[in-house]
């Protein structure tokens, strides 16, 4: 063998060396916040439940245990998923202020929203279907929120009805995401079951009315027809996409029909704009989260950080604020509450907990998060929920 074969056996190979660009380019301080889906690539193993630090470790772990249209499912972002990269981009724009003084062991995460004590603002987004993701579903993702005191709103698409989840031992808080249909009758038995068995709110998802993920485009079965889309969307509108025009129709005047249905507070879910703040106040509803469903409503579209302010000024404190999309550690959530959030909803991070682990991983993936709130507050210089203010953050939206 001559010294140039040599140099080819034992030197570094085209996937080596990708790979240690990759692990260069990702330690880069001007990527700013962290990434997904598959953040941890260079790594060589999964890594084990106790060796869990934040809940990007999580993801490898959920990835592996489920079927790809599951993780995509999960994972997607509509169209080009501008929108879906922009949510995690947008932390890298909000920079913490370390003011320091504050011992993390004497933090108080508690807070209160339409009357009821919270241990702590970070909460379980509505996501849909997770008995895909683990035997248990909802129902072990209810049990693991009301071990750590997490308030949890449950998808109007959930794998268990919201009575079973409700009724199932658990005792945690419930809220209730509902899709409203054009005809009012089912709304008001939906609206009325959830209420019922301790619903606290209503959540009304308003974003979301056209969109198809490019991503499952891939995912082909016979016939070359995508199979979640083809499984899930009828064919209504008969057009290239499979795009369904089941929410094309939705108008102001629907919170004016809901409105006598609830007897709890009606939130707007998926608001991203000051304006459309407004309207939802003149249509009686008393709170907002702004949402752009986690980068899959509209492609192109702002992250859900960047207009927060503009939704909290609109408001002017007189319905609470809350915020999802794209929110992945402890640290975000403090960015979120500084530019006026009451309440941080996270969803993608516990789809992995409960899929990498089941219960047990919901459940350490909340834990973790308000440990790294609880950090995060003490090293920005604030002891409770009530003392975080505009101060401890500097802003560079583009």
């Amino acid at each position: 063998m001559g010294k140039i074969e040599k140099r080819w056996r034992t030197g570094m190979s085209r996937r080596e060396a990708l790979a240690g660009l990759a692990s260069f380019l990702a330690a880069s301080p001007l990527l700013h916040a962290q990434r997904d889906p598959w953040p941890l690539g260079p790594h060589r193993r999964f890594l084990g439940f106790d060796e869990m630090r934040d809940v990007f470790d999580f993801e490898p772990i959920f990835r592996a245990n489920v079927p790809l249209s599951v993780y995509d499912y999960t994972a997607h972002g509509t169209e080009s998923e501008f929108t879906l990269y922009r949510n995690r981009d947008a932390f890298g724009w909000v920079d913490l202020i370390d003011r320091g003084g504050v011992d993390a062991k004497d933090v108080d995460t508690s807070t209160e929203l339409f009357g009821h004590r919270m241990p702590s603002p970070i909460m379980l987004a509505p996501t849909a279907r997770q008995r895909t993701l683990h035997p248990d579903g909802e129902l072990g993702m209810h049990r693991a929120a009301t071990t750590t005191g997490t308030t949890m709103i449950v998808s109007n698409a959930s794998s268990f009805p919201f009575t079973r989840i409700a009724r199932a031992g658990a005792e945690g808080p419930l809220w209730f995401q509902r899709y409203a249909t054009r005809e009012m009758e089912p709304n008001r038995v939906a609206l009325g079951d959830a209420q019922e068995v301790g619903s606290q709110t209503i959540v009304v998802t308003i974003d979301q009315q056209a969109s198809y993920y490019e991503r499952d485009l891939h995912d082909r079965h016979l016939g070359g027809t995508p199979r979640r889309v083809a499984r899930r969307t009828p064919p209504n509108p008969p057009n290239p996409y499979r795009v369904s025009a089941g929410r094309l129709w939705y108008e102001w005047k629907l919170f004016d029909d809901l409105r006598p249905m609830c007897e709890v507070p009606m939130l707007a879910k998926g608001i991203l704009t000051g304006e459309g703040a407004k309207k939802c106040l003149e249509h009686g509803c008393d709170g907002i989260i702004v949402s752009n469903h986690g980068g899959r409503a509209i492609d192109y579209g702002p992250s859900s950080l960047e207009v927060l302010e503009e939704v909290v000024q609109a408001v002017g404190g007189r319905v609470p604020v809350l915020i999802d999309s794209g929110f992945r550690r402890g640290s975000d959530a403090l960015k979120a509450l500084a530019l006026g959030a009451d309440g941080v909803c996270f969803g993608r991070a516990s789809r992995w907990g409960l899929g990498a682990f089941g219960e047990e991983g919901a459940q350490r993936v909340l834990e973790i998060l308000n440990a790294e709130l609880r950090q995060a507050m003490a090293a920005a210089g604030v002891s409770s929920i009530a003392g975080i203010d505009r101060g401890i953050v500097k802003t560079n939206f583009p």
